[in-house]
């Protein structure tokens, strides 16, 4: 195989095959890339198309249900306790929909049930989470999951409040709707996703209701956490979106929204069984083509022995000659083309003799030159093997003189080694300067910053090597790197300043822009600040300054960012941070500031702080927009009294928080 390889024509047919396989291999993978695209978004658009069915159905039929109760609520208006469960009894056509019905009053005791199960009138429900929901909104409601006590299945209750007369709260008429067995979820059963494609219905709280094949269906939350796009469905978000599920595979999902009953529908289509068609139709596709390429390449090969059969008698005279057994080429053939060649090939090897020995003594004065010189200076051939470096760059870069080109790649820094040697490679392949910074160990143990400049060196006709020049740095770059690091902290703590705390804000708000990524901003300033540099002066109050920096720096992540945006004025970014979970540092943080002390004089003083948190939301189209909403809310921390934290909420949130 490797003389086949070697020969003129092997490598024509190899190279046709090559060319053969690139363009096919190029092919499909632009086709698997384009392909994946497409059939991802013709899948997210009828993913989306399921959910709106399996949302609006649902929806429908929790409706259904409400209304059924809502009008048996308005049938049992002066209705009395005791005849309570006779109107029960009548309403049996409601049975076909729930498991039981019961009825309470004011107060929460159950007065009715139908059927009748021992125990239950008479129950408390006040304290419960459904009971407390109504009698705050008075409005239709559906609990959370919960173990019947009677049948042992999964169920939920919905609920209508009661009303007397007069309009007042009377209590709650709810009825029981088994999850397994009710009727609600069975048309889900049958499946319209494949074998893999998965429809879920969860609670408000992230509870499971129902998932197809499931042997149980209240499954735990805890399955369900950390998964983003789940828990912006928790927040009413509505959408398609391409993530990895609670399995840990990437999938495509659809997430909707059942309002009266506040619950979500998911519908989820594996990644995997979404582009198998594709991959099954690419493979097939790249078996025809291989075998149509070995029929081209038999068909090929015999044309091409035919045509080259003249030149093997070339090439062996040749080989012979690089071999040394014969000096120039001697070749009776009666093509005038391989005599022409023949003729150029012996003049052109008495012309590389004379050019030989004409090199070795610009060599040698070249080695004269270079070693002379107090620069650092190497010297490379045009595949880039360094042949030559001189003293002077021994001494720089504390290497011997029987180091090999290894050595040198191996002593530069492993975070410059990649990119230096693509720069390397490209100079070679082209012809260009080659130019970089870069960073090298140096034998004493040190890392130099040093300057490699090569230059392609070319005789009269053609390029003849690299010759290059390297340059100690690294003090430049150590005050380089002092002054950019001062442009952007504050001096005094060695947090941010506000230059280097907004840029960083905004690279954040391009993040979530483009991925959708949480972040929070949290802005706060010292209470009370202004007595410690009144009275204790500007020392003290830079003392308390710098304390507060390091309890900050020390509470926050180490992927947060803290900084000092002027005066007593600070700023806190909080990446991949959920609003709750940037709420509890914030709490920490005022927590701890308060606890710092500086004392002057026998008298301590400390300081509060009065905070305002946001978080990115959806229109947020410049870091001055967030600023202001966190500023807003520290400025209403100090009007609640100072020694606060204040959450900006968006306008929908605070809706719920006033119903609640």
């Amino acid at each position: 195989m490797t003389r086949f390889l070697c020969s003129l024509q092997g490598r024509l047919l190899a190279g046709l095959a090559a060319t053969w396989l690139v363009i096919v291999g190029i092919l499909l993978m632009l086709a698997w890339q384009y392909g994946k695209a497409l059939v991802d978004q013709v899948n997210l658009e009828h993913l989306r198309d399921e959910s709106h069915l399996i949302a609006d159905g649902l929806t429908e039929k929790v409706n259904r249900r409400l209304h059924a109760l809502a009008r048996l609520e308005a049938g049992l208006r002066g209705v009395s306790p005791e005849r309570l469960g006779a109107s029960l009894e009548h309403s049996q056509v409601l049975m076909e929909w729930f498991e039981g019905i019961m009825v309470t009053g004011p107060d929460g005791v159950v007065l009715a049930d139908w059927p009748v199960v021992e125990g239950r009138v008479g129950l408390e429900t006040a304290e419960t989470e459904y009971f407390r929901m109504l009698s705050r909104l008075r409005r239709p409601y559906v609990s959370e999951p919960f173990v019947g006590r009677a049948s042992g299945d999964d169920l939920v209750l919905m609920l209508v409040p009661r009303f007397d007369d007069q309009g007042a709260f009377a209590g709650v008429v709810g009825g029981m709707v088994n999850l397994s067995r009710g009727g609600l979820f069975q048309w889900l059963e049958r499946s319209w996703l494949g074998e893999e494609g998965r429809i879920s219905v969860l609670s408000a709280s992230g509870e499971l209701l129902f998932r197809p094949r499931r042997p149980s269906l209240v499954a735990s939350k805890e399955a369900y956490r950390g998964l983003p796009a789940l828990d912006l469905a928790l927040g009413g978000w509505e959408g398609e979106t391409i993530a990895r599920g609670a399995d840990g595979e990437s999938a495509l999902m659809s997430y909707r929204q059942i309002r009266p009953a506040n619950w979500i529908v998911k519908v989820a289509l594996p990644r995997e069984q979404v582009r198998a068609p594709l991959g099954d139709y690419l493979v097939t596709l790249w078996w025809a083509w291989l075998a149509l390429a070995v029929l081209l390449m038999f068909s090929m090969r015999w044309l091409v022995r035919r045509l080259l059969e003249p030149l093997h008698r070339l090439e062996r005279q040749i080989a012979q000659v690089g071999a040394g057994e014969r000096r120039y080429l001697a070749l009776s053939t009666n093509m005038n083309e391989l005599s022409q060649v023949a003729s150029s090939f012996n003049r052109l090897e008495h012309e590389r003799l004379s050019a030989l020995e004409h090199l070795r003594d610009r060599q040698a004065f070249l080695d004269a030159v270079l070693g002379s010189t107090p620069v650092g200076m190497f010297v490379a051939d045009l595949k880039g093997h360094l042949n030559y470096m001189n003293p002077a760059l021994l001494e720089l870069l504390g290497l011997d003189a029987s180091c090999s080109a290894s050595d040198w790649w191996e002593r530069i820094h492993p975070d410059d080694r990649q990119g230096t040697q693509d720069m390397w490679r490209h100079s070679l392949a082209t012809g260009n300067d080659f130019m970089r910074q870069l960073r090298f160990h140096h034998s004493g143990g040190v890392t130099l910053w040093v300057e490699v400049h090569a230059s392609q060196v070319r005789g009269s006709d053609e390029p003849l090597g690299f010759v290059g020049m390297v340059k100690d740095i690294t003090e430049r770059r150590q005050q380089e790197a002092l002054q950019r690091w001062e442009a952007e902290h504050d001096p005094l703590t060695g947090l941010l300043n506000r230059r280097g705390f907004e840029r960083r804000l905004e690279e954040a708000l391009a993040e979530y822009s483009k991925t959708g990524t949480p972040s929070v901003l949290i802005l706060f300033d010292l209470d009370h600040f202004k007595p410690i540099n009144d009275e204790g002066g500007h020392a003290l109050g830079d003392e308390m300054l710098r304390r507060i920096a390091q309890v900050v720096a020390w509470e926050v992540r180490r992927s947060d960012h803290v900084a000092r945006q002027g005066g007593d004025e600070f700023a806190v970014l909080l990446p991949s941070c959920t609003l709750k979970q940037a709420g509890d540092i914030a709490e920490s943080l005022r927590r701890v500031v308060s606890e710092v002390t500086v004392v002057n004089e026998s008298k301590v003083y400390n300081i509060t702080l009065s905070m305002g948190v946001t978080a990115f939301q959806e229109g947020d189209d410049a870091v001055e927009t967030v600023l202001a909403r966190a500023d807003a809310a520290s400025y209403e921390a100090k009007a609640n009294g100072r020694n606060t934290v204040v959450m900006a909420v968006p306008d929908d949130e605070k809706l719920i928080d006033s119903l609640w």
